[in-house]
């Protein structure tokens, strides 16, 4: 077997991603937007700040995509309808999403409320088979579209899906990876972001098929033993993750961008002791307590900066953690107008039962 063919040759990995997720319910629930560029994000005014959650095919067509700023995608396509975030309704129907995932095996990771991975390798039936059948499920109860990907790992199932937006169904067999993998640029591949790829391109690596020519050493070298270790295994399709079915967090986090950049100091403190009452419920129904305290700002000038304590105890006490948010805010400097806000609680620890 070649060294370039993933060596995962038993397994059987279905990715399913719900296609342009909250446009496509928005459309759902307003007919006379289907086919328009429809754009959802913040409170839907993209004359405010805010960035796209969602944007439909049509919109896409613009150049817009998710984490945009709504005013430069007015600026690309000022006839799109712009929509708020509506995340409730949006988690009413990824809950019908799971629950159809659910029927086919209990092996899911999920990836937020459009996307999972299914491990159905120990099923009797062809991957194919069920990735058409779980389409066409999603389809008939939920009057909604899913693309899907199958391959012997997470990898190349979720490359598969990718690949064949909207509605597709792709398989991509491991006599076939090379092929399809090397015309495809560097950043298709996960965990490969702007950073990484930029970090790429100035070593004249553009496509997947140059990063295979790079020994092992040059990229454990430059990116690190782990990380380099793993862009050359991702180049091949060689990806040994396990579909895992619950993660643990590792932190729970807020944060805010204010609708106008401020220096009001009382404002600040309103907002992180908001937040705190936020965290302190998420610690407390997840059954944890936190250790490390994280304030971070955003000045005006888009430079960001944070703070942080670790306690000497565990606590999920609203008090003590304001004690510490209280404690960060004058190792920043106050006097400079600040765009965003965020507080985080990590070092998580469970309650004894």
């Amino acid at each position: 077997m070649s060294e370039r063919v993933a060596s995962s040759a038993k397994r059987q990995i279905i990715h399913v991603d719900m296609d342009a997720f909250f446009a496509a319910i928005e459309e759902q629930r307003h007919p006379e937007y289907k086919g328009k560029p429809l754009i959802i994000g913040g409170s839907g005014d993209p004359s405010k700040r805010g960035v796209v959650s969602t944007a439909s095919y049509a919109a896409r067509k613009y150049g817009i995509k998710s984490g945009m700023p709504l005013r430069t995608a007015y600026k690309r396509c000022p006839q799109a309808v712009f929509l708020p975030v509506d995340f409730k309704k949006y988690c009413e129907v990824s809950a019908q999403f799971m629950i159809i995932l659910r029927d086919f095996t209990s092996l899911i990771e999920s990836w937020g409320l459009d996307e999972a991975f299914l491990d159905i390798t120990a099923a009797s039936r062809k991957a194919v088979k069920i990735a058409w059948d779980l389409k066409q499920r999603i389809r008939a109860e939920m009057g909604l579209t899913a693309s899907v990907g199958v391959g012997p790992n997470k990898l190349l199932a979720k490359i598969a899906s990718d690949l064949n937006k909207p509605n597709g169904l792709m398989v991509i067999e491991e006599t076939e990876v090379e092929k399809v993998l090397a015309p495809l640029p560097v950043s298709k591949l996960l965990w490969v972001g702007k950073k990484t790829t930029a970090r790429l391109r100035e070593m004249g690596i553009n496509t997947i098929g140059d990063l295979l020519k790079v020994p092992l050493d040059t990229l454990k070298a430059r990116f690190g033993k782990a990380y380099g270790q793993m862009l050359y295994s991702f180049a091949r399709g060689m990806d040994e993750s396990p579909v895992v079915t619950y993660h643990e967090p590792k932190s729970f986090g807020r944060e805010t961008t204010f609708q106008v950049d401020t220096c009001d100091l009382n404002l600040v403190k309103r907002v992180l002791s908001g937040f705190v009452k936020y965290l302190v419920k998420e610690l407390r129904e997840g059954g944890y307590r936190g250790k490390t305290v994280t304030v971070k700002i955003r000045y005006s000038n888009f430079s960001t900066h944070t703070r942080a304590h670790s306690l000497p105890e565990s606590t999920d006490s609203p008090q003590i953690i304001y004690d510490e948010v209280l404690a960060l805010l004058p190792k920043f400097d106050l006097t400079r107008k600040i765009r965003l806000v965020g507080l985080r609680v990590s070092g998580l620890e469970k309650k004894a039962r």
